[in-house]
């Protein structure tokens, strides 16, 4: 493993004076569809897993929702036009003589997710599919001749994945995260998260899940602005709107100097809001998001892995939710990257950033290429150790994907 790492000391990892830092919330219509994308792939694989003993192919990394068109007024609110989901990918539809019902199971998966995350919806009127998720294997036969992936979607027997015998990786591609989060990093995820808490929602009912930040940090000096929505049906007039706006204030600024206390902070909330005699332009909404008036969101638009947008970190554009859990190089290489500075962050108190390339039809676990960067040196052989015991066990890595163990977006 050794011959393929490459550490590099790079001392302002996280700690710049200068930092952008953006997070699409919960609510976001980009967050909407990584999270939908990855909640079916994980149903799939457990279906799968249950009945063949096996996670067969798939992918629904191109899942998107295209927004519908809302009436909203105070007290009030209702769909006029539907929501609509894009189920787009493919899948294994059968196992053997087996017959899956992928479309009754996504549909399913979908529905349940629109529960629990817009339970002011009725999903049958409110929400339309569109369902275009196909089957067919990738690329490598030639007429007359059998591709070694004529199967790939169409397994007869276990024999037929491949991966269970060999696990390769399936694209040449590239993976990287990062673990120790600076001073911005640590204000736009954490305060997000606390934003949308079941916890906080309790006690501030009126708050959508729609919430997005973008930060800007120079040296000690931070600003913060925010798009965060109101529900319509817990807001009786534009007093109300403004006394929770002010409300929120109030609370993010103390939150932030519990985090910080020698940061100067500027915030703004809904910089487009505009009071008049019509009040015709404030974040006032049915759902707490944007879908529901013409907004759309689609995968890999949004947070990468670790939950953030930072453009001034090492990047890819890899949208890695949807993607098979198994083998798919981009996806993996991203959340081993993770658990690897994350390893690296606890053991030896520095900060890390990881970036791995696989090359198609490689082993998975032996990346043609890893660089590790930390602020501090460190031991090599420990980065090594570190990084063998996690890609040497994939299998592991899967399960806790399919657990929901790593922030994925």
């Amino acid at each position: 493993m050794g011959k393929n790492i490459t550490l590099v000391l790079k001392e302002d990892l996280g700690h710049t004076n200068f930092e952008i830092v953006e997070r699409k919330g919960q609510g976001h219509p980009d967050t909407l569809s990584d999270t939908l994308a990855e909640k079916l792939s994980n149903a799939y694989s457990k279906y799968a897993l249950k009945h063949f003993g096996a996670v067969l192919h798939h992918n629904f990394d191109k899942v998107g929702m295209m927004g519908g068109k809302c009436e909203v007024e105070f007290g009030h609110g209702k769909m006029i036009e539907p929501i609509r989901v894009l189920l787009n990918g493919r899948a294994s539809s059968k196992f053997g003589n087996t017959v899956i019902n992928v479309k009754e199971l996504l549909i399913n998966e979908t529905k349940k997710f629109f529960n629990d995350n817009f339970p002011m919806l009725n999903f049958e009127k409110d929400v339309r599919i569109i369902y275009e998720v196909s089957e067919g294997s990738s690329p490598g036969g030639v007429k007359g001749h059998e591709s070694k992936r004529h199967r790939w979607f169409e397994p007869e027997t276990l024999d037929d994945l491949n991966e269970l015998k060999h696990l390769n990786c399936n694209d040449t591609s590239m993976g990287c995260a990062f673990y120790g989060y600076s001073i911005l990093e640590n204000i736009v995820y954490n305060l997000e998260r606390k934003l949308n808490s079941k916890e906080f929602k309790k006690n501030h009912i009126w708050l959508g899940s729609d919430i997005k930040i973008m930060g800007f940090r120079e040296e000690n000096k931070v600003s913060i602005t925010m798009c965060i929505p109101q529900l319509c049906t817990y807001v009786r007039n534009v007093t109300e709107y403004l006394n929770n706006k002010a409300q929120i204030a109030e609370y993010i600024k103390t939150f932030i100097h519990n985090l910080y206390p020698n940061v100067q902070l500027d915030l703004y909330i809904n910089t487009r809001d505009k009071i008049d005699e019509n009040n015709t332009d404030l974040y006032l909404t049915f759902t707490g998001s944007s879908i529901e008036m013409g907004d759309e969101g689609f995968v890999g638009r949004g947070n990468r892995m670790g939950g953030l947008i930072t453009p001034r970190r090492f990047y890819t554009m890899e949208g890695i939710c949807g993607k098979n859990p198994i083998y798919h190089t981009g996806k993996m290489y991203c959340v081993a990257s993770y658990i690897i500075a994350k390893k690296i962050y606890e053991k030896c108190g520095v900060n890390c950033s990881v970036e791995m390339i696989g090359q198609s039809g490689q082993p998975l676990s032996d990346p043609f290429k890893i660089t590790i960067y930390t602020d501090k040196k460190i031991d090599y052989d420990v980065c090594d150790k570190i990084a063998s015991n996690v890609l040497n066990d994939f299998s592991k890595i899967s399960m806790e994907i399919l657990d929901e163990k790593y922030p994925m977006c």
